[in-house]
């Protein structure tokens, strides 16, 4: 195998796999990519076998050919380089990479070591404007359970429905604490299920990575896996196989005592409380009354803060706790001037959303205080 290929796009397509290829495995060759080289393009192949990354792109072929190589060195070496334009020669599962005066010589393995990957040309795809995938996911990622073992929880759920006449997707994401609910108009259903799909974090991750919000993408199911296209890249995710739970019930349940807020005011208020939180207490106060919010959190181990805030407000006093963090997640990704809070009397759930629609929730359990 030879060819020749823009440096910067080559650059581009191994890191692309980084975050597929397996760090810690005990089949070796799911460390490397499969690179091959035909009719003036070269493919970049990576898989954990949950996950599946085929691109291509633009060479100068001169002779075709396919080897496997370390994703985490040639990504390395091809970072560090210099050059416009890399030189790449492979005899004998021995590779030569090669860009002005720079030379490297690495070992791969045969590409008959790798996992088989079916080109599926004729899966059915439907077009999507990337902004719209991409706002579902950073509205609602940070919600995503860490703990591996509720696997159901542990990436986000992706289901369609219908507003009017409108056709929406919805990506809810839970970890029990709070709930993040997202939806984005589209122009026709995608996944014809009748039900949502479960699509695990490191995939989504993924998805987030090749998607451009400037670009149209596609995205289509096949053999329980979701899939997503660009101009260059194919990637496939494997979906949890379990049941979502009804977060339905979550969100329909009864309403707190609704106050407006101004967005960047109150989120910086919330950044300055968290300055005292710690690993072992991270808990804010909010004391709602007449003209006024108090935010005070309180910290044996670093100190106090306290801060005052003017609202439009005149009911009874409530004061209710929360994670800290978890408020400033749930504001950080609205991009409107203003929220609406929904405070829970008692120990009842409140609700973050957008003032000016309903596109977006989050659904937050208080603290005892």
């Amino acid at each position: 195998m030879e060819f020749k290929i823009n440096r910067e796009t080559f650059l581009d397509g191994i890191q692309k796999t980084l975050g597929i290829v397996e760090k810690k495995t005990t089949i070796p060759i799911l460390n490397n990519i499969l690179l091959k080289a035909e009719n003036n393009k070269i493919k970049i192949i990576a898989t954990d076998r949950e996950i599946i990354l085929i691109s291509d792109y633009d060479a100068e072929v001169s002779e075709n050919g396919e080897i496997t190589i370390s994703a985490k060195k040639m990504y390395e070496m091809i970072r560090e380089i210099q050059g416009e334009t890399i030189s790449f020669v492979q005899k004998n599962n021995i590779v030569k990479i090669s860009a002005q005066r720079a030379f490297y010589k690495i070992p791969g393995l045969p590409a008959e070591d790798f996992p088989s990957i079916a080109d599926d040309k004729d899966i059915p795809l439907y077009k999507i404007k990337g902004v719209v995938i991409k706002d579902l996911i950073n509205k609602t990622a940070f919600a995503m359970a860490t703990d591996e073992s509720r696997k159901n929880l542990n990436g986000v759920l992706l289901e369609e429905g219908v507003d009017g006449v409108d056709h929406l997707l919805r990506m809810v994401a839970t970890d029990g604490h709070r709930l993040a609910l997202a939806k984005g108009l589209t122009s026709g259903p995608f996944l014809k299920t009748g039900k949502g799909i479960i699509i695990p974090r490191k995939g989504l991750m993924e998805i987030k990575k090749i998607i451009d919000e400037n670009e149209e993408v596609k995205i289509g199911l096949h053999k329980n896996m979701f899939i997503v296209k660009t101009e260059n890249t194919l990637l496939k995710v494997s979906l949890v196989d379990a049941d979502y739970p009804d977060y339905k019930k979550v969100v329909s349940t009864e309403k707190g005592i609704r106050i407006v807020l101004e967005k960047e005011y109150f989120l910086h208020a919330l950044k300055r409380m968290s300055v005292v939180s710690s690993e072992r207490y991270g808990g804010v106060i909010l004391s709602f009354s007449k003209g006024k919010l108090t935010l005070n959190s309180t910290n044996l181990d670093v100190g106090e803060a306290t801060e005052e805030i003017d609202i439009d407000y005149d009911g009874e006093v409530i004061d209710s706790g929360f994670n800290v963090n978890y408020l400033i997640d749930a504001i950080s990704v609205i991009n409107k001037d203003n929220i609406m809070f929904e405070v829970g009397v008692g120990l009842k759930p409140s609700m973050i959303k957008q003032a000016e629609d309903d596109n977006y929730l989050c659904i937050i359990m208080p603290l005892k205080i």
